[in-house]
């Protein structure tokens, strides 16, 4: 199943991506700015606060 989720601008060209990890279980605490997923892209493999 797939959900539509509003990313951050990774490229001018880059218009979707995938969820490879999530760094974060249900209940962890996250503070400013930290990992939360890793998403892969044709072109990048990055980390999102």
């Amino acid at each position: 199943m797939s959900t539509s989720v509003v990313l951050p601008a990774l490229g001018e060209s880059v218009t979707e991506g995938t969820v490879t990890r999530w760094l974060k279980q249900v209940g962890d605490t996250v503070a400013v700015d930290e990992g939360l997923v890793e998403i892969s892209t044709d072109k990048v493999d990055t980390e999102i606060p």
